[in-house]
Formats: structure tokens, C-alpha cells, sequence
């Protein structure tokens, strides 16, 4: 075990969210069709774009540090799509499941944050500046992604959930 360094981390946690993010990238279509809102249907068709450019700079930090792209079963992610899933499935047609589907939208992205947090710092620990900035857009793009579902929440889906089911 002495010779776990820190390198090794970095490409373990990578490799970690490389394999969430290509489950994501999977599961939005899911989670769009499942969507009663236009608004956030939306949302999930941007972020399907904006994950596939996450997952194109992912690509990048594993040739800057010389690994090949591969991904890390993460048992995390498996889980908190797992409930999404499960919403989508127990709420459905209620006026509650497209708040039930954005929450969970946002326990993803919350778990991106705090990888992606992670990995820039230890990045920057690394030296690794070109992944720094890679990763750095990448959190940019999570954390407005998360303002905008709160946003979406705040405006119209927290006050429709509220309806009594038609």
C-alpha cells in the first residue's frame, strides 16, 4: 500500500467520474422524456450537450497525465440514478414528479461538484495546469447547471408539485 501516491488518487477519482459521466450521459434522454415540464426538459436536453463536452475534456485530462480513457465502476452514481429511476417510476403522472426528477438531477450534480472540486485541487497539487483548466471549465458548468435547476425549481416545478394530481 506505501505506493498509493497521489498520482494514483487522481487517476482512480478520474476514472470514477469519467464512468458517471458517461452514465449520465445515458440516462438524460431517460429523465427528459420523463420530465412533465418544457422547461425542464430543456434542462436536461442542455446538459446532455454540455456533458458530452465534459466527457471530451476528461479524454483530455487522461492523455495529459498519459492514461487511456477508461472508466471506474462508481457505485455512487449508479445509486443516485438508481432513485431517479425510481421516482420517475413511483411518481409518475403525479404533479410531484418533475420536482421529485429535478432533486434528483441535483443530487447528481452535487456529486459532480464535489468531484470535480476535488480533482481540479488536486490537479493544482500535481502541477497539472492544462488539467486545471480543463477540469475548472467543467465545475464552472456543474455549478451553473445546479443554479439553473434551483432556478427552475424556485419558478414554476416546487409550485406545481404543490397541485392535486388532475
Amino acid at each position: 500500500m506505501a505506493d498509493k501516491t497521489l498520482e494514483n488518487l487522481f487517476h482512480d477519482t478520474l476514472r470514477d467520474i469519467y464512468y458517471a459521466e458517461r452514465k449520465i450521459l445515458k440516462s438524460l434522454p431517460k429523465m427528459k422524456r420523463a420530465a412533465q415540464s418544457e422547461t425542464l426538459k430543456a434542462a436536461f436536453e442542455k446538459h446532455e450537450g454540455q456533458t458530452e463536452g465534459q466527457i471530451e475534456r476528461l479524454e483530455k485530462v487522461f492523455e495529459i497525465i498519459g492514461k487511456t480513457p477508461r472508466g471506474k465502476t462508481c457505485d455512487a452514481i449508479n445509486g443516485i440514478l438508481d432513485e431517479g429511476d425510481e421516482i420517475a417510476e413511483e411518481y409518475k403522472d403525479s404533479p410531484a414528479l418533475d420536482a421529485g426528477l429535478l432533486a434528483a438531477a441535483q443530487a447528481v450534480e452535487h456529486y459532480e461538484i464535489t468531484r470535480y472540486g476535488t480533482l481540479k485541487r488536486w490537479a493544482t497539487v500535481l502541477g497539472l495546469d492544462d488539467a486545471v483548466k480543463l477540469l475548472d471549465e467543467t465545475l464552472e458548468e456543474e455549478s451553473q447547471t445546479d443554479e439553473d435547476l434551483t432556478s427552475i425549481a424556485d419558478a414554476s416545478i416546487n409550485e406545481a408539485a404543490l397541485k392535486d394530481a388532475a
